[in-house]
């Protein structure tokens, strides 16, 4: 059996009452001595439970409105004198000083001040500076000292407390929660205050930082011989990771990417629409007056393609959907909601995985890892400059109808999803033909055709980015696209526009792009 050390003192500083009069009582009843500051002393009083205030035992007020009270060396020493040092213990002899068993202190609440919209001053105030450093120097002493951060770890002290006291390995590992709670407290603090205009003049933050805690271990990763997880940012599930599962089997990596490039393109568009990803690569997107004609819409640009991919909907997936769903091979389908009818009838397939998500909002900052280092840049986001139709530059062609607009403008917004080189052919608000990943604009060109077929006549085209040469738009041009939207930029514009005007097609050039290599 582990050995295990008796509690005989505590000191007790909490800013979360929960479940504290209960702790206070438990301490008691197993005759174990309490310290404690304001109003933690109070509260603990008001239950009947004998303290001694800090004041009292330090002989010093506090001041500054409680900004000082436990930064004291009696309180400190007694944190950190190692009991099994005899010189620690001569020293805190000398001066009357006795040591601490246990130390339950939480944080100030700074990440929910932050996040309440309070005032620079008001956010200043709830900077702890006496709780991390009980905290951090229990943690460091954590061979003589117990040390609890969270309101959770109650249970886990009440169950060592009857056995006797904590293990070694039950004081390292609260020790290690310890410095996890705090360096996770410093980070929200300088990522904030970082974001107060002391650093807003840069392009990119000279210094970044993130916390993230595991959600869920994964069978595997991309492939069966690769471990993963997935994690979520702070500890706060958000976005398609927040996403409530109410059936089939549980996530993998590739559901998880795949599943969020579709729920990030059905909410590039405010209309209802519906967007098929395979591969992290749509294989189908369309907008509709409803959510089902959309989903079918989706769908028919590429049946082969959809089979065995990932489904989201920007609007409550409906019975008509479902029944056409019912009949697809379909790995997820996430929505904001589902009908009674609808989860009823999908349900009955079981592997299918369903997926309820609130969010659609994206992190302003992507992170890629690279060997040495890690690459940050803004998220391409639609809505950027150069995504409205009425800032865009018409370099050839004829005026066209509005019908032909809206489905330029569809088109633009769709081909942000497409991995690059991105061709996006469209007709009637859904994509008809999509070329992506190719090492050029021209076999990405001809892919898209292909898979358009007889439906590209009469289409129109969108261009990830510029077209280098006049070949990739040739190809297009000989399907019988009949409009093109795309960013400009090439050192051969005037070719490229030359051919538009020769073949009468209007071209039209929107000076920003959405070009995605991952």
């Amino acid at each position: 059996m582990p050995e295990r050390k008796v509690i005989r003192r505590a000191l007790v500083s909490v800013y979360d009452k929960t479940g504290l009069a209960e702790l206070g009582e438990f301490l008691q009843e197993h005759g174990i001595e309490i310290l404690s500051t304001g109003s933690t002393a109070k509260t603990l009083t008001a239950a009947g439970i004998r303290v001694t205030e800090v004041v009292e035992y330090t002989g010093f007020p506090e001041m500054m409105g409680g900004r000082v009270k436990t930064l004291h060396p009696r309180i400190h020493a007694g944190i950190l004198a190692d009991q099994k040092n005899p010189l620690h213990l001569d020293q805190i002899a000398e001066h009357n000083i006795a040591t601490f068993d246990l130390v339950v202190v939480n944080l100030y609440p700074f990440a929910q001040t932050i996040a309440s919209g309070a005032t620079f001053e008001e956010s200043i105030e709830q900077i702890d500076i006496g709780g991390p450093a009980m905290l951090r120097g229990a943690a460091k002493n954590h061979g003589s000292v117990a040390v609890l951060c969270q309101v959770s770890q109650y249970d886990l002290l009440k169950t060592s407390i009857r056995l006797g006291g904590f293990t070694q390995q039950d004081r390292q590992d609260l020790a290690l929660a310890v410095f996890r709670t705090t360096a996770e407290y410093d980070l929200s603090i300088a990522t904030w205050l970082g974001s107060q205009g002391f650093a807003s003049h840069l392009e990119s933050p000279e210094w970044f930082g993130q916390i993230w805690h595991r959600k869920n271990t994964l069978r595997y990763g991309e492939n069966p011989h690769q471990g993963a997880a997935v994690y979520t940012n702070a500890g706060i599930p958000t976005g398609l990771v927040g996403a409530v599962q109410l059936h089939g089997k549980e996530m993998s990596f590739n559901n998880y990417t795949d599943a969020d490039a579709a729920w990030r393109a059905a909410h590039d568009h405010s209309e209802p629409c519906v967007a098929i990803i395979k591969h992290a690569n749509p294989c189908g997107i369309a907008i509709s007056h409803n959510i089902s004609s959309a989903h079918k819409k989706a769908h028919d640009c590429d049946p082969v393609s959809a089979f065995g991919g990932v489904v989201a909907a920007n609007r409550e997936v409906d019975l008509v959907m479902a029944q056409t769903l019912s009949e697809i091979f379909t790995e997820v389908i996430v929505a904001p909601s589902f009908s009674p009818q609808a989860l009823e009838l999908l349900m009955k397939k079981s592997a299918i995985r369903l997926l309820t998500c609130q969010t659609s909002t994206t992190s302003p900052l992507e992170l890629r890892p690279v060997s040495g280092g890690i690459l940050i840049q803004q998220s391409d986001l639609v809505d950027a400059a150069g995504d409205d139709s009425k800032t865009w530059t018409q370099v050839a062609g004829d005026l066209v109808s509005e019908e032909v607009l809206e489905d330029l403008t569809f088109a633009w917004r769709s081909v942000r999803a497409v991995k690059s080189n991105a061709i996006l052919l469209a007709k009637g608000g859904a994509s008809i033909g999509v070329g992506m990943g190719q090492v050029n604009r021209v076999d990405s060109s001809r892919l898209a055709v292909t898979r358009a077929g007889d439906r590209a006549k009469g289409s129109v085209a969108a261009s990830d980015a510029f077209f280098p040469f006049a070949d990739g738009l040739q190809i297009l041009i000989d399907a019988g696209v009949s409009a093109l939207v795309q960013p400009g930029g090439s050192k051969r514009d005037d070719e490229v526009i030359q051919a538009a005007k020769e073949a009468g097609i209007a071209m039209f050039f929107t000076g920003t792009r959405h070009f995605s290599h991952a």
